[in-house]
């Protein structure tokens, strides 16, 4: 892909069930979520692409890309912001890696479209003030200060910037302990949060998901993240939001242990899974989403 200043792309959202979140940014540029399974590969493999570029902090699943010929680049970063020195990687990235490529987060609504955007407006192929419309149409939360600053501070890279020293594009990325069990809550969270949505109907949701299970997992992520990270150099504030969202859990579990839920176990869920929901925004809003002074 060659680097030049081009604004004249207007995106478009794909419709493809197994691809969460998905639009073509560009015409060598996709944002979305994380493939599902193999028909997410499937699809990604018939929209020509060629590289899969994920900014999240799970482990990407190389095997099933491999399956389809598609390579895996992890570049992960959080919702706080994008580095310079990591906007330069992925323009560089988008400027050399072989496209299509399609750049992911967990969900595609915040961390992959202000990368794809910061890697476009490098690579000279966007404006920010495009970048950050395009922000609004994915659905970016405006809380997520760092990643629409990211992207409205981001300026393209002259060419001997851009290549100016070696970059690594690792298939797995190393990441950190606490962004590891950040995944794992998230993963279990959104399970509950899917059967909740679901009448907690077991019927409706599949071999894959057990409730009774998944709130068990989740009340241990909460208590291992309490004994593992209490640090000195921690808030109180942290600790005690973990708490919370572990009481909360563990009501979880106790209710879902319950047959037949009734009317009011039901409401009763309902409010925990926004209990736990709103303690994620207030440590987020404290501790994430801002970029550091």
């Amino acid at each position: 892909m060659q680097v030049g200043a081009t604004d004249t792309w207007k995106e478009s959202r794909l419709n493809h069930a197994a691809l969460p979140n998905a639009f073509q940014v560009h015409a060598n540029v996709i944002s979305g979520g994380v493939p599902d399974g193999d028909e997410g590969f499937m699809q990604l493999k018939r929209l020509g692409v060629r590289t899969i570029i994920s900014v999240d902090g799970a482990q990407p699943d190389v095997t099933t890309a491999r399956k389809f010929g598609l390579r895996y680049v992890h570049l992960p970063h959080g919702y706080d912001g994008i580095s310079p020195s990591h906007s330069r990687r992925l323009a560089r990235a988008v400027s050399t890696l072989p496209a299509p490529i399609y750049i992911h987060c967990h969900h595609g609504k915040h961390r992959s479209p202000a990368a794809a955007m910061v890697a476009c407006v490098g690579a000279g192929l966007a404006s920010p003030q495009r970048g950050v419309a395009f922000l609004e149409a994915a659905g970016t939360s405006p809380k997520y200060v760092g990643l629409y600053a990211a992207v409205n501070e981001a300026r393209p890279f002259d060419s001997a910037e851009l290549h100016r020293h070696d970059v690594s594009f690792p298939e797995i990325a190393e990441v950190s302990p606490l962004a590891k069990v950040m995944v794992d809550i998230e993963s279990s969270f959104d399970n509950l949060v899917l059967a909740n949505r679901s009448k907690w109907n077991a019927s409706a949701l599949g071999p894959d998901i057990d409730p009774s299970h998944d709130a068990l997992i989740l009340k241990e992520h909460f208590a291992e993240t309490l004994r593992t990270f209490p640090g000195s150099d921690r808030p109180k504030e942290f600790g005690r939001i973990l708490q919370d969202s572990h009481e909360a859990a563990s009501r979880m579990e106790a209710l879902l242990n319950q047959r037949p839920l009734s009317a009011k176990t039901l409401s009763e869920l309902s409010s925990q899974i926004a209990a736990i929901k709103a303690d994620c925004h207030r440590c987020h809003a404290i501790h994430r989403d801002h970029p550091d002074d």
